[in-house]
C-alpha cells in the first residue's frame, strides 16, 4: 500500500456524509447543526380520534421537537388519511417502507442455528394474492399523495411481496428509478435443501410521478464508493448484535442500510416517513444524520422498542477525530480497544450507567489526510472483524483506517 508523502495533521469526520449537503463539498471544520423545521407540520395533525369506521385510534407516543422526531401508535392507513386531509399537496421529502412480506403461514426458518417457525404476527399473515395486492396498492396510493412533487419512496421486500409492490407502483404511475439489490454475506441456511439460499432483498426506489425531479446526491455516493459510480448491488450484513441489545424486530434492517438511503436521496432537515416503523431503524438513522422523522406503528411493543432505541441515540454528535500521520506509518491492524470511560471516583460526583456503545471504523484512501476519500465504513467489535467483513475491492483501495469509539452514559438519579 502507498505510504503518506509527508506528515499531516488534519481533522477527519468520524461519520462520513453526516454534514454533507447535495453536490457541495464539506470542510473538515464544519459542525453539525439542526435544521430549520417546516412550520406547516403540526404533530397533532396525524392523531386519529375514535369514531365510526376507525379500526384503531392513534396517539402521539413520542415527540422530540428539537430533533424533529415523532412516533405514532396507530394503524398506518388511517394515520396517512388524516395527514392527507391536512396536506393534500404532499408533506414528505422521502418515504421508506418495509411492508409485511405475508410469510407467517406455517413455514420454518433457521435462527441462531435452530429451526424456528416463521410466525411474525397477525400483521404478516397472507390473505391471498388479490387481497395482499389490494393492500399494497392502498398504502402506496396514500404514500404517493403524501410525497412532495419531487419526493421519492424506497420500498424493501423479498420476492414474496416486491413484485406486487412494483406492479402497484406502475398502476399508480410512480416513476421507477432503481432496483437495488441488498446482498447479505451471512444469510441463514436453507433448511429444506430444495432451494438456493435466500441471501438478497430488493429495494425499489421510485419518484412520485413521471415529471418529478428527484434528489440524488451523486457526488456523495461516488465519494463513498472510492470515487467510482456506485452500483445497484449493495452488501450489508444483517443487523449486528449491538443493534438488537434493546430488543429486536423479525424484519429489522441494519442502520447502515438506512443511512445510505438517506445520504443518497435526502438533505439535512428533510422530513422522512416510515409507515411500517417496526423497531424504529429509520428513526435512528434520521436522528444520526439530522433528518426529521415521522413513524407509524400499530404494535405497542415495537413502539416501546423504538422509544428505547431513540433514547439511546439521543445525541447527534459532531465528532471530530484528529489523526497525525508520519512518513514511516503504514496500515497496521491493531485490535487494541480504547479504554472505556472510567467510573467517576471523585467524592460527590454523580453515578452513571452506559446506555450506548459503538466502535466505527472508517476506511480511507489517501496520500495525506487532507485529501482523504472515504472508501468504506463498518461498525464492528474489533478492527480485525471490520477488516474481515470489508469487501476485497475496498481493502485494495484502503491506505488508512480511523477507529471512532463512542460511549454515552446516563446520569443515575438518586
Amino acid at each position: 500500500m502507498p505510504k503518506p508523502k509527508a506528515a499531516a495533521k488534519q481533522a477527519v469526520r468520524a461519520v462520513p456524509g453526516v454534514d454533507k449537503k447535495p453536490r457541495r463539498a464539506v470542510t473538515s471544520r464544519s459542525r453539525a447543526e439542526y435544521p430549520t423545521y417546516d412550520d406547516r407540520f403540526r404533530p397533532e395533525e396525524a392523531i386519529v380520534a375514535e369514531g365510526p369506521g376507525v379500526l384503531q385510534p392513534s396517539n402521539l407516543a413520542y415527540r422530540d421537537d428539537a430533533r424533529g422526531l415523532y412516533l405514532y401508535h396507530g394503524e398506518c392507513l388511517e394515520v396517512m388519511d388524516r395527514l392527507i386531509a391536512k396536506h393534500p399537496d404532499g408533506l414528505f421529502d422521502v418515504i421508506f417502507a418495509d411492508p409485511p412480506y405475508f410469510l407467517s403461514n406455517g413455514g420454518i426458518s433457521c435462527h441462531a442455528g435452530k429451526m424456528v417457525k416463521v410466525d411474525k404476527g397477525a400483521w404478516d399473515k397472507s390473505r391471498g394474492a388479490e387481497e395482499n395486492h389490494n393492500f399494497n396498492r392502498e398504502w402506496l396510493r396514500r404514500c404517493q399523495q403524501l410525497l412532495k412533487p419531487n419526493g421519492t419512496i424506497w420500498v424493501s421486500g423479498t420476492h414474496h411481496v416486491i413484485f406486487s409492490v412494483g406492479y402497484a407502483m406502475q398502476q399508480l404511475d410512480f416513476k421507477l428509478l432503481n432496483q437495488v439489490t441488498w446482498q447479505k454475506p451471512n444469510p441463514p441456511p436453507n433448511l429444506a435443501c430444495r432451494y438456493f439460499t435466500h441471501s438478497t432483498e430488493t429495494l425499489l426506489w421510485a419518484a412520485k410521478g413521471p415529471k418529478s425531479k428527484h434528489v440524488f446526491n451523486y457526488a456523495d455516493m461516488r465519494r463513498a464508493n472510492g470515487n467510482k459510480q456506485m452500483k445497484d448491488v449493495w452488501t450489508f450484513t444483517a443487523p449486528k448484535p449491538d443493534e438488537k441489545t434493546l430488543g429486536k424486530h423479525p424484519t429489522q434492517k441494519p442502520v447502515a442500510l438506512l443511512e445510505r438511503i438517506l445520504l443518497a436521496s435526502t438533505a439535512r432537515g428533510d422530513l422522512v416517513l416510515d409507515p411500517f416503523m417496526g423497531s424504529g431503524t429509520t428513526g435512528v438513522a434520521c436522528a444520526s444524520l439530522g433528518r426529521r422523522f415521522f413513524g407509524a406503528e400499530c404494535d405497542i411493543s415495537y413502539i416501546q422498542l423504538s422509544l428505547r432505541r431513540l433514547e439511546a441515540a439521543a445525541f447527534n454528535l459532531g465528532v471530530e477525530v484528529r489523526v497525525t500521520l508520519l512518513a514511516t506509518n503504514d496500515l497496521e491492524l491493531i485490535a487494541e480497544r480504547i479504554d472505556p470511560i472510567p467510573a467517576m471516583s471523585i467524592e460527590g460526583s454523580p453515578s452513571t450507567e452506559r446506555v450506548f456503545h459503538e466502535a466505527k471504523f472508517v476506511f480511507l484512501s489517501c496520500d495525506s489526510v487532507s485529501l482523504a476519500n472515504v472508501v468504506h465504513t463498518a461498525v464492528d467489535a474489533s478492527l480485525e472483524a471490520a477488516w474481515a467483513h470489508a469487501p476485497d475491492g475496498k481493502k485494495r483501495q484502503t491506505t488508512h483506517i480511523v477507529r471512532c469509539e463512542t460511549e454515552i452514559h446516563r446520569l443515575k438519579s438518586h
